[in-house]
């Protein structure tokens, strides 16, 4: 039994509407079962409830047992103070309010249909699933529903990704070229070296990529030495030398505070190697000066990609290390890579632009979302298998968000799916 049972009884009115008594034996009306709160405080807001006669105005808090209330320390919480009823499975002990006042109980164990109840019990036995528990009616819902449902999680999913970027943009003093930066560099270091590279870029004040993005030495020289890439010993290759000379002044010039570490190479595709990576993450600035602003006028497809059109340096085409010569190959971003960077980086940056500045421009990231194809992994995999198929990169990523935050946490009351089997078997 969980809380959120409790909240989709009461939300979806699975209580009789006749003979509800308190744990005092008063009868119960509810008029308005309020509205669902999904941050601290109390459960239910501007509900309306009569309770022996009198009619109640206040908000409603849900317990497995009556006396969790005080395991949760509601006693000594004001907002707790405006509760006027108590929906508990088991009504275990009185509770009272923090001015000595009992809180009416309404114990629901004994109105739930035994219908609803079996239903639950099956979307919840894990035993009988090897992915997420509906997965074998999945198929069933209507598929105006679920297109629904994943439109709403892909908002949810760019709220989440927006918590970053807005620390992000609280310590680098509102400076959203610095915060397109990081994300890009996180980006750019892809899942291997995703972390890393983020870390470092937010080490390295970016004002001093601004002071020497004029400078293609420079620039080359300050993003491999940060990204701990020029921690070579015994390279005799004259470009690697020439950057580290050039490096060693930038260090003493600006006081920068050098990595200890070095990113990973092991188990990574040669076009995934970080030295290529950062070289054309160099190319990218030295390119289009005032990233952030011209990213931001740009919404056809087409000309992001054309912004993104791209390779490492003219060194890189017969290297992937410093100092040891490779066959011959233009080290372009491909389309597949472009892909993530629009769907990591661009939408939830400019979701968050939009956000600050007071636009919406939902339809319009929802509609770039979409002309995308959807990503490749077990996640997206085992959904495809469920049907119906992923089309789109919204749809694989409001996926993964259903997955991560819905699916694996047992969640299935307060998604849109789960709430509609168990709404059309009770």
């Amino acid at each position: 039994m969980r809380e959120d049972l409790l909240y989709f009884i009461w939300k979806h009115n699975k209580l009789p509407t006749e003979n509800l008594r308190t744990g005092n034996g008063e009868p119960i009306q509810v008029k308005a079962l309020g509205t669902q709160n999904s941050l601290a405080g109390p459960d239910f807001f501007n509900a309306k409830v009569e309770i022996d006669g009198q009619l109640w105005a206040g908000n409603v808090e849900m317990h497995i047992k009556s006396s969790d209330w005080y395991v949760h320390h509601h006693e000594t919480d004001e907002n707790y103070n405006n509760v006027i009823l108590h929906v508990v499975w088991e009504d275990d002990i009185a509770v009272f309010r923090k001015d000595g006042s009992q809180i009416p109980a309404l114990e629901v164990k004994h109105y739930v249909s035994g219908k609803l109840l079996e239903g639950y019990r099956n979307l919840m036995d894990n035993s009988r699933i090897n992915f997420i528990n509906c997965e074998k009616d999945l198929r069933s819902v209507d598929s105006f529903l679920v297109e629904n449902w994943l439109h709403r999680l892909y908002i949810e999913r760019l709220e989440h990704k927006s918590e970053l970027i807005f620390n992000l943009l609280q310590s680098s003093k509102n400076d959203w070229e610095a915060v397109l930066f990081i994300l890009l560099a996180k980006n750019f270091g892809s899942k291997v070296n995703g972390q890393y590279f983020l870390d470092r870029a937010r080490r390295l004040d970016f004002s001093i990529v601004r002071k020497t993005v004029n400078e293609p030495l420079q620039l080359e020289a300050l993003l491999f030495g940060q990204f701990g890439l020029l921690n070579v010993e015994e390279c005799s290759d004259s470009y690697f030398l020439q950057l580290q000379k050039e490096y060693n002044y930038l260090v003493h010039k600006f006081d920068l505070n050098e990595p200890s570490s070095k990113p990973d190479f092991f188990g990574l595709r040669p076009m995934n190697f970080p030295t290529v990576r950062v070289s054309q993450l160099v190319n990218l600035y030295l390119k289009n000066h005032n990233l952030f602003s011209r990213l931001m006028e740009l919404n056809p497809l087409e000309s992001i990609y054309q912004m993104f059109e791209i390779g490492a340096g003219k060194y890189w085409e017969d290297h992937y290390t410093f100092g040891k010569a490779s066959k011959k190959s233009t080290k372009k971003l491909s389309k597949k890579f472009i892909d993530l960077v629009v769907i990591n980086t661009l939408v939830p940056i400019k979701f968050c632009y939009a956000k600050h500045t007071g636009r919406d421009w939902n339809d319009e990231l929802i509609s770039l979302m979409s002309q995308l194809g959807g990503e490749d992994n077990s996640i997206i995999k085992n959904f495809d298998k469920m049907g119906p198929k992923t089309q789109n990169a919204l749809e694989s990523q409001a996926k993964l968000e259903l997955y991560t935050n819905y699916c694996v946490k047992n969640k299935c009351m307060q998604c849109v799916i789960g709430a509609q089997l168990l709404n059309r078997n009770t």
